[in-house]
């Protein structure tokens, strides 16, 4: 079956940032944060502090991934950079979304350079109170926030571009699937994609029908599956994890096949379930005919993350900062 990973963070140089303070490398796939927790990023045999595009070519043939779509967070620390570097490398392989602080002073002179030059054609918001923006800056909406607003005007003159949201938890401050259902509304022209499911809890399904009502009207929302069975506390031995499952039964419900995305939120994801497992859950929770599963594994994700335009934006794409750049 052909596969593409719609939910993948590569790591040159990890340098995350979240409400827990800096995230630094310890070696051997763990990092700690500056309040002292230690987690287990990377899996066992991937890297000791990276995770770069060979190693993880590596792991797409194992498992027959034909392709992988690379997103941004804070956790890892943005490798914005990295990630053009590696789709110039491999065009055939990565597509990929550049993150953003819309608090950065130069914040839309990063936008334009990454659009303009770079030729990206997707963004990556990750705003969760765990993992993101509200975890160090005061709350904000989406729809409300004037740095935000400028984003997603500039952004309407690309149609089909592709802004991917992570606002985290019910109980965080960053929650707002209102907003994604606002934007959906303000820039039909645009694609959306919600990260995690918005964030599913098998025991409370009236709160992600409720999301997921909001999100029906608007074709131009799509949601990704990754990390469902962190989020809901599933590991290897609950495989094919019935309470993900219950979740996306009720995502087809109300959206469709046509707008679930299958990702898998490597590597962090992968120290909890194992890759072979992420890989194959759904098929084996025979939740989907055989061509709806096509479209949920690989052709949502490549129609929305691999139009031919944007495939051509990044082949034509030239950094002339580095041409241009001579030692003083």
């Amino acid at each position: 079956m052909k596969k593409i990973d719609g939910h993948v963070h590569l790591i040159r140089a990890l340098a995350g940032l979240n409400g827990k303070g800096r995230l630094t490398p310890l070696g051997d796939g763990k990092a700690i944060f500056d309040d002292g927790e230690v987690i287990q990023l990377i899996p066992k045999g991937w890297g000791t502090d990276q995770v770069l595009a060979e190693n993880f070519l590596k792991i797409m043939e194992q498992h027959e991934i034909e392709r992988a779509v690379l997103l941004q967070g804070s956790l890892n620390g943005y490798q914005n950079y990295y990630s053009y570097q590696v789709v110039k490398r491999y065009p055939e392989k990565f597509s990929a979304a550049f993150a953003i602080d819309p608090f950065a002073k130069e914040a839309q002179k990063i936008v334009k350079r990454y659009v303009e030059v770079l030729g990206f054609r997707a963004l990556k918001l990750e705003i969760s109170e765990g993992g993101g923006l509200h975890g160090y800056h005061r709350p904000f909406s989406l729809t409300t926030e004037s740095r935000v607003g400028w984003i997603m005007h500039y952004l309407a003159a690309y149609p089909g571009f592709v802004i991917v949201v992570d606002y985290g938890a019910a109980e965080q401050s960053s929650y707002q699937p209102e907003a994604l259902a606002e934007l959906a509304r303000r820039y039909p022209q645009l694609d959306f994609v919600v990260c995690h499911l918005s964030f599913p809890n098998a025991d409370r399904p009236a709160q992600l029908r409720n999301v997921l009502q909001q999100f029906a009207p608007y074709q131009n929302i799509a949601v990704d599956l990754s990390a469902v069975q962190d989020i809901e506390g599933e590991r290897s031995n609950a495989f094919p994890y019935p309470r993900s499952q219950q979740d996306v039964l009720c995502a087809k419900e109300f959206l469709g096949a046509k707008r679930l995305v299958w990702g898998t939120d490597s590597p962090w994801s992968a120290t909890f379930n194992r890759y072979e497992q992420l890989a194959t859950w759904l098929e084996a929770s025979q939740l989907f005919t055989p061509s709806e599963l096509h479209a949920v594994m690989y052709a949502n994700a490549e129609r929305i993350y691999f139009k031919p335009d944007h495939i051509e934006a990044f082949r034509q794409s030239e950094d002339l900062a580095l041409k241009n750049f001579r030692c003083p």
